[in-house]
């Protein structure tokens, strides 16, 4: 059976799970959850994901949600296709978990603040507070300081193959750029090592759409 994958068509956390999946060359099926409608919300969603996000895949009656648990479990299922994305060696693995740590506890921390400040607020019909979101980037800005000096002695955050640490980094860190912050392309390092990512062909697969599915305004609606 084709591994099915449930979510936002271009919500940011669907689209890392595609991303992982065509890095991995594994042929999915995509099934869009529409956010406008409250499809999350149903029954019949929340029997597969409880807490009425997306996304979540079923690969043959097994079903996952959170998108690092899904991309970790996809990488490790098809270690030996695709691109090699979760180190075998124990030194390069324990390297790789403490770039995934970085990710979680010092971008995506910050990143999805500044993201629900200027996107999803309005859509909750919140107002947006410029202050709140400087003072994020602000906070982002030095944790990227410290990427900056990592990138310059390496290509990427574990060393010098790509991971899925660095992966995590791409949907959210798109959506900056559409929230107002140049940030990632303020510090020479990152810069190099993000252009580096989103130019890879996987990247480019799913960054319009997934699977033919074209583009809609549910994109900022990924955690609603």
């Amino acid at each position: 059976m084709v591994l099915q994958l449930y979510g936002s068509n271009i919500g940011y956390c669907t689209r890392l799970v595609a991303l992982v999946l065509y890095e991995k060359n594994v042929p999915f099926e995509f099934h869009v959850v529409d956010l406008l409608k409250g499809e999350q919300k149903s029954w019949e969603h929340r029997q597969k994901q409880p807490f009425a996000l997306v996304p979540y895949i079923d690969d043959d009656g097994f079903i996952l949600y959170e998108s690092r648990a899904i991309c970790h479990y996809i990488a490790t299922k098809y270690a030996d296709q695709g691109t090699p994305l979760i180190p075998k060696d124990l030194k390069a693995n324990a390297l790789y978990q403490q770039a995934a740590s970085m990710e979680i506890v010092y971008f995506a921390e910050y990143a999805e603040k500044a993201i629900q400040e200027v996107l999803i607020h309005p859509l909750k019909g919140l107002p947006t507070i410029p202050a709140v979101f400087q003072a994020v980037i602000v906070q982002l800005s030095a944790k990227l300081d410290v990427y900056d000096q990592i990138l310059a002695k390496q290509r990427y955050l574990a060393g010098n193959e790509i991971t899925l640490a660095d992966l995590n980094h791409v949907p959210i860190g798109t959506m900056l750029e559409m929230a107002g912050s140049n940030i990632l392309q303020a510090k020479p390092n990152v810069k190099r090592w993000f252009e580096e990512l989103t130019a890879r062909p996987a990247w480019q697969a799913v960054k319009g759409d997934i699977h033919g599915i074209p583009p809609k305004r549910e994109m900022v609606m990924a955690h609603l």
